[in-house]
């Protein structure tokens, strides 16, 4: 779950300039449907590899973070009696 709460608290200092309320364990359904909208946004091909301007090994230690954040939110969702969302880019 290291990995999951990573990423939640960098995506919550990004939303916190936006004004958004923070995500906070433990995470609701909503919460597991909003990060996976997010992950398949940051796995597409154009921003895992920021359009070309990140070398191959860079964007491929970029996709095994966010794979490792996709796996612990399906763990994390099925531990906890949630419906594990699909992320279409993995």
């Amino acid at each position: 779950m290291r990995t999951l709460k990573k990423y939640i608290d960098d995506n919550n200092r990004w939303i916190a300039m936006f004004g958004n309320p923070a995500m906070t364990f433990p995470l609701s359904q909503a919460d597991c449907d909003s990060l996976a909208r997010t992950l398949d946004s940051a796995l597409s091909p154009e921003n895992l590899h920021c359009d070309g301007e990140i070398s191959a090994a860079e964007a491929q230690r970029k996709y095994r973070f966010l794979a490792t954040v996709c796996s612990e939110l399906e763990a994390y969702c099925n531990s906890n009696n949630l419906n594990a969302p699909t992320v279409y880019e993995l």
